[in-house]
Formats: C-alpha cells, structure tokens, sequence
C-alpha cells in the first residue's frame, strides 16, 4: 500500500515522533537531509555543484543539512538563505551554523535582485535546491520569496531539485501559488503527500523519491491509517 499525507499528518508524525519516542527534531532533520542528499548524489553523480536556496523555517534546515553532506562528498556547494537570519526557527539556526563553520560559502539576503545576480552568473552545470517553503505553506508566496522562484524558474540549471516539496505548492491540493518552483525531481520526506496526485501537480513535481527521516513506521501507518 502506498501511503500518503495529509498537512495534518505530516505535522502529526513529526510531533508524536518527538513526544512520543523522544527522538529529537535536529536528529529528524539530519536523517531528512542526509537522505535527500543521497538520493541527489545517486541522480546527479559523486561530483557537482550546487546551490541551495533556505528559507528560515525547518524546511531551510533541511537544505543546510543536504548542503552539508554534498559539500562533505565532494560537491562545490553554495547556500542562499532568503529572509532575516534572526527569524530562523532553531534547529534550522543549528544547521546554518554548522554551515558556516565549515566554510561553505553562505550568503543571507532579502534582495532578489542580489539572487538574480547570482543566478545570472550561473555556469548552468549547476543543480537548484529549492529548501525554501515547506508543507505548513499555503495560500499567496510572499516577497522576496515570491521573485526568488521566480528567478530560479527562469534560470537553465542543470536541474531544480525541490525538497519535501516544491515552494509554492501546497501540499494537501496539489494547487500551485502565485509563484511556485517547477522542479526536476522532489525528494519528500517520510511518505507522499495528498496533493500530489491532484491533476497538474505533476508539472511542478518533476520526478517525486520518497526518504526516510527516522521515524518508527508503526508510527507513520498509525497516522496515516487513522486520519489523525
């Protein structure tokens, strides 16, 4: 049986997971990460480059955690975090810093036209991750973020991977916002979401893997099962 989420249950699962087992939210969030990574090195290949678009919530994360383990493997990396630093959630701040103290070459704006220079300069080789609204999102994609898809939709990359799912769309009706990101391929986390069966989410999904974040899987059929 192929399961899928609801926004509820996605919530639900990472919750339960953490008061219920006690498995703590930046452990969750590396396990998220590392798996997408791996999935983007068996895609891509053991050497690339990319840049890695953060929002400030845990979806931001999660592209910090990816970008760590790219870098760790042998990948040119980048990452943009679009937003004010102070409005980071905090496991989300945990991996940024990590970031930083390895070097990675960060950059923290709310200027779109920054990113459109750096995607300007792109040498096109370069794969997209788009880590910068997650499943809680829904209704209008407010600026800078909204010129941000905007600009990563009209760049020539090498690919436009989307994380858990693609900015923009909302994860429970398929239906896309005002600006929302037309990825490759969308690593999701745990399992499929709702949305993403509905008619024309598929162009905006790409290729959809499914990873692993650590939770027990009695816990996810529970969920999944019992609507909670």
């Amino acid at each position: 049986m192929t399961l899928t989420l609801t926004r509820d249950q996605v919530r639900s699962v990472d919750k339960l997971a953490v008061e219920r087992y006690h498995i703590p939210g930046l452990i969750l969030m590396e396990n998220a990460g590392r798996g997408a990574a791996r999935i983007i090195l068996r895609t891509f290949g053991p050497t690339g480059s990319a840049v890695v678009f953060c929002g400030t919530g845990n979806n931001g994360g999660d592209g910090c955690v990816i970008a760590r383990h790219l870098h760790n493997m042998g990948w040119c990396v980048g990452v943009i975090l679009v937003g004010r630093r102070e409005r980071l959630s905090d496991d989300a701040e945990v991996n940024f810093r990590i970031v930083e103290a390895m070097d990675v070459d960060t950059t923290v704006t709310s200027d779109s036209n920054a990113i459109q220079g750096i995607l300007d300069g792109l040498r096109g080789d370069e794969v997209l991750i788009d880590a910068l609204l997650g499943t809680g999102f829904s209704g209008d994609v407010r600026s800078p973020t909204c010129e941000v898809i905007t600009a990563i939709n009209t760049a020539r990359p090498r690919a436009v991977v989307a994380v858990d799912v693609p900015s923009g769309l909302d994860c429970e009706t398929g239906r896309p916002a005002n600006a929302t990101i037309r990825a490759d391929l969308t690593v999701t986390f745990v399992a499929r979401k709702t949305g993403f069966d509905s008619p024309g989410a598929a162009e905006f999904l790409g290729r959809v893997e499914v990873t692993d974040i650590g939770a027990p899987r009695e816990l996810i059929t529970e969920v999944a099962v019992g609507g909670d």
